[in-house]
């Protein structure tokens, strides 16, 4: 039998927590000085340290908690020191955190025989927060007991890469004989014995990491998992469900065993009370929640709910203020409720964005290493002076209160394009829903559909919108953060996307499969149909549905295209952040991993587009054959007057790689388009003919068997032939409809591009088409028409071409469009009277409308016009068109 690995983890990390190694020397650095203890008898404290050794502090029994936690800090050299605190076993057999303004005597009844412990209180969301390689130590020293003990539950193979960064730190680099004898000897997590192998595999490619490597890597793992930081308290609903409750830094959650099924954010929290044994949560009101205004959790009895209703306060507290309330004066005869208030000091790396360098002058040049003495000079954004103690707004009802936190939105680029990452990502997992819900619905009761297409449609799209639902959760708490009144705005704890973006696009790996399937899935679709009749009839009928606003086939490439905004947002923060800043390592890391998958698939995109936009022009065309053939490319789409022998007249003209056809409108029920004539590519030849005609800008296509005189004159009509009005009287009727309520039901959208480019003589290629698909974007603006007075707040999403306005983003379907081809973007100028700042304008012949941003910040709607309208360009100009802009627009730029 092996003998015993000597253990050097005591030793070890009683030097790193800054333990005396000999008695009688002093382990405070020059300066540091235990506080100041008051008079009166005295008492042995036992204290139980992060690495399980035992410390005695003599401390005054009228001493404060915060003397001794002080004292305790001061013995390890810890500067950052909110966030631990002491935890004990109060007389009711109940785990409670030593509280910092009571004294001692009134805390513990017999502090002889009473263990307190040191441990992490406060779960920042970003170990980069912390300064020091001491906080980050005890950080890692916490998540080894937390895993020893079951409490950080995770799968096999998170647990056995942490356990290899814990053994890192330990023994140091790999061996195998010495590392496969120390786990046989040493536990650290449940269930260890069947994981040894996988252990020993991560820890031999830990090679060289140093122990403060280690930690960090460890608290990286950690700090993604779901219980991370999670201490459960049992409850119930008011069905009587075995739940539990938990607080994070983002808000109060909701546990069924150790699955999160709700979260409640600060920003949503209106008030937290508790009243005997019940526990309830007062939210904002929300018109678009289902929730109720109260939630009722039940709790073994009123003791439970105060200790989670104080931690909570405490959580709200360190997280989310950064100004001290008024006190409320004591009551003379009697009071009620609970008297808590918490303080504590702000330690510096609660409030300042942390890099390498600034960790090392920040801290060098500080005269004294005090905790308490290394509180930055900054202002609040009134100008004020704020105060470093910091405590929740309470009521007599035991309550923490929000009521009087004003929306407040940052003015930092990176968080306008954080906000569009949110805004797009929920019109994506509406447009999931189509096809998860709406579409899967319509072929799940058809009995023509192959059973193999329903299993495909499933198994693709279903895990695609599970995931997309929990990744759009993370970024509305992330957002909800970032936005709300808190030390986020001062520090920059929350002011990021990357971690979030970098974490979930990790996570989207494991589904490349699934998005590789999408081109499998739509040739599927294709094939099915022209098999069956009664297919091919149920996804036309399908796509007359409100819901289904764009092409059926472009809500299947949707995933594809939304790996594209993903690496376009990335690109643009990169772009933004300098290299020093605390978002940027993990914004160029997402931006890596999803360039990869990008690239992979690109040209199946590519393929699937031009595919795609095949079987869309089938739909349109009647009179010819096989239109989509292999490896025939679409071109461009176009309306060109054809010479004839009655003159001019309208054609619509589709350019492929192989062929040109040209086509009229047709008189169908449906308008689709006739084709009159095709002209092969292949050995033609193009001759201009200006002057043989005596026509403008004509020119003769030269074809084998027939040649074509066209011009690109304005259009003129002869035999009464007048333009379709439909597409406009779609604006008109989207102009009457807003103008009454929006209630009133618009007619669906029954025109694609061809029917727009026809209408308005415009010409739209392929390349138009992917830059359509690039640039997409969804939020909230206020419109106006030329001749109204009142501005009309819509949710609006761009995309296709088109704007669609909606009521709120919780919308199905769109309560009216704007097809934009042909249409203008602009700055409205003086005569216009429009009194409002960043307002764009877009126009088409007497159409009018008038667009702003909702949010009253100046930053925010200089951002929002401008990207506003370099979006709109990528529709409304061509790209065979010179994009100059107009020199009133020079400050939007």
């Amino acid at each position: 039998m092996a003998e015993p690995d000597p253990e050097p983890m005591t030793s070890g990390a009683g030097q790193r927590l800054g333990a005396p190694e000999t008695l009688g020397i002093s382990t405070l650095d020059p300066g540091l000085r235990p506080p100041t203890m008051p008079p009166g008898r005295h008492v042995t404290i036992r204290v139980r340290m992060l690495d399980d050794t035992e410390e005695l502090f003599d401390i005054s029994q009228k001493a404060s908690g915060k003397v001794l936690f002080d004292l305790v800090c001061s013995h390890m050299n810890l500067i950052e020191g909110d966030y631990f605190g002491l935890e004990f076993q109060n007389h009711q057999k109940m785990m409670v955190w030593l509280d910092h303004i009571k004294p001692i005597i009134k805390q513990l009844r017999r502090p002889k025989h009473t263990t307190l412990r040191f441990a992490v209180k406060f779960f920042p969301p970003d170990h980069a927060q912390l300064l020091e390689d001491l906080t980050r130590y005890l950080f890692a020293l916490q998540i080894k007991q937390d895993l020893s003990s079951g409490r950080l539950p995770c799968n096999d193979s998170s647990a056995a890469l942490m356990v290899s960064h814990i053994i890192q730190s330990e023994i140091g680099d790999f061996e195998e004989s010495q590392c496969r004898s120390h786990l046989l000897n040493n536990n650290y997590i449940p269930e260890q014995m069947p994981l040894i192998d996988k252990i020993m595999e991560f820890h031999s490619k830990n090679i060289g990491q140093t122990p403060a490597e280690s930690d960090y890597q460890l608290l990286e793992v950690a700090r993604r998992l779901e219980m991370y930081g999670i201490r459960l308290h049992p409850a119930k609903d008011r069905e009587g469900t075995r739940l539990s409750l938990a607080v994070a830094h983002t808000g109060v959650l909701v546990f069924q065993g150790q699955t999160k099924i709700n979260a409640f954010n600060w920003s949503k929290v209106r008030k937290l009370s508790f009243k005997r044994k019940r526990f309830l949560i007062k939210l904002r009101p929300d018109l678009n929640s289902s929730y109720q205004d109260t939630l009722e959790f039940l709790m073994a009895s009123r003791d439970c709910c105060k200790v989670f209703w104080k931690i909570c306060v405490e959580y709200h507290a360190f997280f989310r203020l950064f100004e001290e309330p008024k006190p409320k004066p004591k009551p003379v005869l009697f009071t009620r409720g609970s008297s808590f208030r918490f303080r504590y000091s702000v330690c510096i790396t609660k409030l300042l964005p942390v890099s390498q360098d600034f960790r090392h002058t920040a801290l060098s040049s500080l005269p004294n290493r005090s905790a308490k003495s290394v509180v930055p000079k900054y202002h609040s954004p009134d100008g004020r002076q704020p105060s470093p103690l910091t405590s929740p707004l309470l009521n007599d009802a035991c309550s923490v209160r929000t009521d009087d936190e004003d929306e407040r939105f940052p003015t930092d680029r990176a968080y306008f394009i954080a906000k569009e990452l949110l805004t797009t990502e929920r019109t994506y997992v509406k447009d999931l829903e189509v096809i998860t819900v709406s579409f899967q619905s319509a072929v799940g009761q058809d009995e023509a559909t192959p059973d193999s297409l329903k299993n495909t449609i499933f198994s693709t799209f279903e895990p695609l919108h599970k995931f997309h639902t929990g990744f759009l959760r993370e970024v509305e708490q992330r957002l909800a953060l970032w936005e709300g009144r808190s030390n986020a705005h001062i520090k920059g704890d929350y002011q990021r996307i990357g971690d979030v973006m970098l974490r979930n696009l990790q996570g989207l790996k494991p589904l490349t499969a699934n998005l590789h399937k999408q081109s499998e899935l739509l040739v599927e679709l294709e094939k099915s149909c022209r098999v069956s009749r009664k297919l091919e009839t149920l996804c036309k009928d399908f796509e007359l549905q409100k819901v289904c606003y764009i092409p059926l086939n472009v809500f299947i490439l949707r995933p594809l295209h939304r790996l594209m905004h993903y690496k376009q947002i990335l690109e643009r923060l990169c772009k933004h952040y300098l290299a020093t800043h605390v978002d940027f390592r993990d914004c160029r890391a997402a931006l890596a991993d999803v360039s990869e998958v990008v690239d992979q698939l690109q040209g199946s995109l590519i393929k699937m587009e031009n595919f795609q936009k095949l079987l869309e022009l089938k739909k349109d065309l009647i009179g010819v054959d096989n239109l989509v053939v292999p490896g025939r490319e679409f071109i461009r789409l176009g309306c060109l007057s054809k010479l004839s022998g009655k003159g001019l007249q309208q054609r619509m003209f589709f350019l492929f790689s192989d062929v040109i056809l040209y086509t009229s409108r047709g008189m169908t029920a449906t308008n689709q388009f006739k084709v009159h004539g095709q002209l092969p590519l292949h050995g033609m030849t193009i001759r201009e003919s200006e002057d043989e005609w005596g026509v403008p800008h004509a020119f003769t296509l030269v074809g084998l068997q027939q040649s074509v005189v066209v011009a690109t004159l304005q259009v003129i009509f002869t035999n009464n032939e007048k333009p379709d009005s439909s597409v406009e009287a779609e604006s008109e009727d989207d102009m009457a409809a807003s103008r009454i309520s929006l209630e009133r039901p618009t007619p669906h959208r029954g025109n694609t591009m061809v029917h727009v480019c026809w209408h308005r003589n415009t010409s739209v290629s392929m390349v138009d088409f992917s830059i359509a698909v690039e640039n997409q974007l969804s939020g909230n603006l206020l419109r106006k028409f030329k001749n109204s007075n009142g501005w009309q707040k819509l949710w609006v999403v761009f995309t296709n071409f088109s704007l669609f306005f909606y009521k709120s983003h919780q919308d199905d379907y769109p309560l009216a469009s704007l097809p934009l081809l042909g249409y203008s973007v602009t700055i409205p100028s003086e005569s216009e009277n429009i009194h409002k700042d960043y307002v764009f304008k877009l126009h088409f012949k007497s159409h009018v409308y008038y667009f702003r941003s909702e949010i009253s910040s100046t930053d925010n709607m200089f951002f929002s016009a401008r990207r506003w309208m370099e979006v709109i360009r990528s529709a409304t100009v061509p790209s065979s068109r010179a994009r100059v802009l107009n020199s009133k627009e020079s400050h939007l730029h």
